[in-house]
């Protein structure tokens, strides 16, 4: 096991990842991959929790999100990338943690009934109720010592906390009790303005997307509805395209601002700088992704490599876990 601290991270293979994700997640991914032994898990199972009758995308899915963080910059030489349905240790661990959470407890998580509302489950399944003992199982099967998080999945984490509390008194301290590391970057807003960026609500900026498609996006983000004419005064704090300038240009913000205040610059010319700055950003993304695109026997590699450490390392807890709940009954650790 390596000196650095643990980190468990990653996202539910649903499709091309977002500057959403990327500023909510990914760009510190990128950066606390040097000082943390850090595994990123593609979720699949929690996936199909909520989409279990279209599960025809997934393996697509599961190698865009790879590309996605090679291209962000991931280094699979430091980062362990890896896929959640090939450690069956993870079911093992899940259900060995479902023997002493309540349903209630489950059903009272307000990021369930949330996102139960979203789905518009009327009778919620098995599955998708247990999705935070699976996340317990994923964090703590690794032994991670932190987990980046937003806002959203705060009571997740509080009750993962709980779960590892829970078993270490039952048992034997073998389990490591996480710490959340929660992000101070608000969420990001949709290029319509009205909701968070999310592919599903068709308002998203993807990494992925060519410089075209991203004029394109850009030009047609809402902006200060009470500006009619380009001298008109502007309300920046009304405005989207300011609210990404804030997070993306900020050391024009001011100058922005001022010049949007008085009408000396229109919306057009705030988009192209807007434009000039994101497309910046994603370009050298747009290179490392069409390198990795180019050698998908190499990502399959990177996958396969990744996915094998992160089994031995389940493995080994298994054994340690078993051995707490004295149910190894042979004495000796399984490897397959």
């Amino acid at each position: 096991m390596s000196d650095k601290k643990r980190i468990l991270t990653g996202d539910r293979p649903t499709g091309n990842l977002h500057l959403g994700h990327y500023v909510g997640s990914l760009a510190n991914r990128v950066k606390l991959q040097k000082e943390y032994d850090s595994f990123i898990i593609i979720a699949d199972v929690q996936a199909l929790t909520t989409h279990w009758e279209k599960e025809e995308n997934l393996t697509e899915n599961i190698y865009t999100i790879t590309l996605d963080y090679l291209a962000a910059g991931i280094d699979p030489e430091i980062s362990t990338i890896f896929i959640q349905s090939m450690i069956p240790e993870l079911c093992e661990l899940t259900m060995y943690f479902s023997l002493f959470t309540s349903v209630n407890v489950l059903r009272h998580n307000p990021t369930i009934k949330s996102e139960a509302a979203q789905h518009g489950f009327k009778d919620m399944t098995y599955g998708f109720l247990g999705y935070p003992v699976s996340q317990t199982a994923d964090i703590a099967i690794f032994k991670a010592h932190l987990v980046p998080v937003g806002e959203d999945q705060v009571p997740h984490m509080e009750l993962a906390r709980r779960i590892v509390r829970r078993f270490n008194d039952l048992y034997k301290p073998v389990l490591i009790e996480p710490d959340t590391l929660v992000g101070d970057v608000p969420r990001l807003v949709g290029l319509d303005g009205k909701a968070k960026m999310s592919k599903s609500l068709n308002n998203a900026i993807f990494l992925a997307d060519s410089p075209e498609t991203l004029k394109t996006k850009i030009r047609s983000a809402v902006t200060d509805p009470a500006r009619i004419r380009k001298d008109d005064p502007g309300h920046p704090e009304v405005c989207t395209i300011f609210e990404y300038h804030k997070v993306f240009n900020q050391d024009q913000v001011p100058e922005i601002e001022v010049h949007c205040r008085q009408g000396s610059i229109g919306c057009v010319d705030c988009k192209n700088k807007l434009f000039t700055r994101l497309n910046d950003l994603l370009e050298p993304m747009r290179e490392r992704r069409n390198k990795f695109a180019g050698n998908m026997a190499l990502v399959k590699e990177i996958l396969f490599d990744g996915t094998s450490k992160a089994r031995a390392v389940a493995q080994d807890t298994m054994y340690e876990v078993r051995e707490a709940m004295e149910i190894n009954y042979l004495n000796r650790p399984f490897k397959y």
